[in-house]
């Protein structure tokens, strides 16, 4: 290689391909129907609240909490690796080559969470706020530029702390970043400029102490590790990743649903199908966040037949993953040494998610109550889950 920068642009074109591999496999799947029905239903929400929003609600101090919650929080996208370490360390004065495109790619990438979160807002500020046009375009210029800064400390912040207490300097960025958009939208402006000072001075004071130490690789490394291992995470649910392994957790508050399955031999394979869904990592989140859209797509879509089709479509989801992935496991185990059945593990799989679908069915029942729709159609929207999730498990091939 030349210099950093080149190692900095293969890189990237290698970051982009693998975010593409991967990438096409979530957004055909069922995430893209659900985002589909959940921006649907919530932009409806939305339009008919502010039909009959209050003129009283807190709308500037909402705004601001969203919006500096998500500028405050700007992990750096560096792309190292382990061995860098040691390869970048005598090119360690020339860093910066490296640096500069890594934290302009952090800036494309986490601006649009703010920007986007912001124009949602706007309808909202300009009927319950009474906010101008102008200020609209100061406020969306000043988001960009904040945006910036908080990048630029956090990275500083690092490197001057290894990463310490990072939870401090975010909490602290916050503060200035809400502060300053509040009083923007107040009208504050002297207030809001002496804040924005304060903000500079922060930001010049962790520059300093970044010069006075040597750049942490470790700490670097780590924390690029660590978004690419959610990345793959999240993808795994959605097609198999060859970087990870399924990891378990005890999830000791959970025992007690071991009671649920009486102690007998034949009883033996449901045990330990329920062990491995309770503590495995990949099949315990992802009946949780399957759940969990089913619960929000049941309080805030307001038509029951979407609704059915909503939680019908997750409800299929969940039994066609979670049989798929506990019947295909093909490691040995101690319970095939013993004189059991051929079809004792498919029924023990078949009985489970009879269990869990129907936990599904009573969160999205409170989901339902919750929306205060007492229809006969909407009641029966955690029917059609039970219905769903039956079909799928008679009709499916294994």
């Amino acid at each position: 290689m030349k210099n950093l920068h080149e190692v900095w642009n293969k890189r990237f074109v290698h970051y982009i391909n693998e975010l593409q591999k991967y990438l096409k496999f979530i957004v055909s799947g069922h995430l893209a129907i659900v985002i589909t029905f959940v921006l649907g239903a919530a932009g409806y929400s939305y339009s008919e609240w502010l039909i009959t929003a209050p003129a009283d609600f807190p709308v500037f101090l909402l705004v601001a909490f969203i919006i500096s919650l998500l500028l405050a929080i700007s992990p750096p996208v560096t792309l190292m690796k382990n061995a860098d370490g040691v390869y970048f360390l005598p090119l360690e004065t020339k860093l910066n080559m490296y640096i500069k495109p890594a934290l302009r790619w952090t800036y494309m990438t986490s601006i649009l969470p703010a920007i986007a979160a912001f124009v949602v807002s706007i309808p909202m500020l300009t009927k319950i706020g009474g906010v101008s046009g102008q200020e609209i375009f100061v406020v969306i210029i000043l988001v960009c530029v904040m945006k910036s800064w908080s990048i630029e400390v956090e990275f500083n912040y690092r490197w001057a702390a290894s990463g310490k207490t990072i939870w401090m300097d975010r909490f602290v960025r916050f503060l200035l970043l809400f502060t300053t958009l509040y009083f923007v939208f107040n009208g504050n402006y002297f207030v809001a400029i002496a804040i924005v000072c304060i903000s500079f001075v922060y930001f010049f004071v962790w520059k300093k102490k970044k010069e006075e130490v040597p750049f942490p690789f470790d700490h670097f490394i780590e924390v690029e590790q660590s978004r690419m291992m959610r990345f793959y995470r999240f993808a795994n649910y959605f097609t198999d990743v060859p970087h990870i392994r399924g990891m378990t957790k005890r999830r000791k508050m959970l025992d007690v649903f071991y009671k649920l399955v009486p102690y007998a031999s034949k009883n033996a394979q449901l045990y330990l199908v329920m062990r491995t869904f309770i503590r495995t990592n990949d099949y315990f989140y992802l009946w949780v966040r399957l759940t969990a859209l089913a619960v929000v797509g049941a309080i805030f879509i307001p038509f029951p037949m979407v609704s059915m089709v909503f939680t019908g479509a997750l409800a299929f989801a969940s039994v066609v993953q979670l049989k798929h992935a506990l019947l295909s496991g093909h490691e040995f185990r101690m319970d095939l040494l013993f004189p059991i059945e051929t079809n004792a593990r498919k029924l023990a799989v078949h009985k489970l998610l009879r269990m869990i679908q129907f936990g599904q069915a009573l969160f999205v029942l409170v989901g339902v109550l919750i929306q205060g729709e007492y229809t006969l159609l909407m009641i029966a929207v955690p029917i059609v889950t039970l219905v769903i999730s039956e079909l799928t498990l008679r009709l499916g091939k294994k």
